[in-house]
Formats: structure tokens, sequence, C-alpha cells
């Protein structure tokens, strides 16, 4: 599963480089997402757990208008009752309730 959320930060990345294979490249990462995985909405479930994950940021010191995207998308797991994985746990560090699973960026050297 993928959140819409997450898809809509991927959409983005074909219209961040004027190159064209690369931004041919970064399509078909997009199509290929929108293939393998359900879209889990943004919904009302989902907007309720914001109010919850907005809060822990803003308790931890964390401005929540710089992580928002990032909120939303604990947001959906939390309404979900699902596991977030990610490349950045740091980004999700604070909200409670959020069970996190680190998984190591493809690109990025293994320590």
């Amino acid at each position: 599963m993928i959140s819409a959320i997450t898809l809509a930060e991927l959409a983005v990345g074909p219209l961040a480089t004027d190159d064209p294979v690369e931004q041919a490249i970064r399509i078909a990462e997009v199509q290929q997402a929108e293939s393998d995985f359900v879209t889990l909405p943004f919904d009302a479930a989902a907007a309720r757990a914001f109010g919850l994950v907005a809060s822990d940021l803003r308790h931890s010191g964390r401005k929540v208008t710089a992580r928002t995207f990032d909120a939303q998308i604990a947001a959906i797991a939390i309404a979900n009752g699902l596991p977030l994985y990610t490349c950045n746990p740091e980004d999700f560090a604070g909200i409670d309730g959020l069970e996190l699973v680190a998984v190591p960026h493809p690109d990025w050297p293994q320590s």
C-alpha cells in the first residue's frame, strides 16, 4: 500500500527536472508505484488522526507546517492501523501511536 500523499510527492519528481531522460525515468517510477500499490486516501479517519499527529509534533518542538506531508502520511498509517515503512525514520520521530519500520535506501551506502 502507498499513501495518496506519498504518491503525490512522487508525482512531483518528473516535474522537478528539465532532463527528458530523467523525466521519463521518473514518470515510469510513478506509474510503477501506481500499478504496484493500493493507494490509501487521506480520508476522514486520517484527518482526525492528523490532529493527533500535529499535536505530537508541536509538543516535541517541531513545526507542523514544515512536516505537513510527513504528518499526513503518518496520519494515514495510524488511521489504517498500519506500520509506516520509511528510509527517513527521523522525519517521523515524536509521533505517538505510529509504528515505524526503517528500511535502507537502495541508493545510499549501508553502514
